[in-house]
């Protein structure tokens, strides 16, 4: 009888805690259109500019940036048996990557983020995807269209 009684309870928890997961905010780019990390105070925004150089501005909580401070980023993308390793130098208010983005449009990129000395380090994995959003005016690695979930 027991078993009988735990299945529900079972379900349940199973039932809330997937809606939980998917009960999130609309997605918003960052002030320059890139792809924001909310996994970290004050959030960051990755963002592609024109030269293929990798941009990383911090945010607050309103979407206005905020100079870095003391933060560490890394990037890894590409191939993983030639990947593109970067690291980034402060550069007015961001931090600016010292290599480009390889030739093409798409690669896959692991993010890491040191918030402070000494903090654990934040890791974001995503498909850096370089195309045109058909819906929005972002790039697609940056996309809030309803498609993008």
């Amino acid at each position: 009888m027991k078993p009988a009684i735990l299945i529900p309870i079972i379900v349940s928890l199973g039932v809330t805690a997937f809606a939980a997961d998917h009960s999130h905010a609309k997605k918003q780019a960052g002030p320059t259109g890139g792809r924001l990390i909310l996994s970290l105070e004050p959030h960051a925004e990755f963002f592609v500019n024109p030269d293929r150089k990798v941009e990383i501005r911090f945010v607050d909580e309103a979407n206005k940036v905020v100079p870095p401070a003391g933060q560490t980023v890394s990037v890894i993308m590409g191939d993983r048996s030639a990947p593109t390793k970067m690291t980034f130098a402060l550069s007015g208010d961001k931090l600016l990557s010292d290599v480009t983005v390889p030739e093409g449009n798409e690669f896959p990129t692991v993010l890491q983020i040191q918030p402070s000395p000494g903090a654990k380090t934040v890791i974001s994995k995503f498909n850096l995807n370089l195309s045109q959003c058909p819906d929005c005016s972002y790039a697609e690695y940056a996309c809030v269209c309803e498609h993008a979930e």
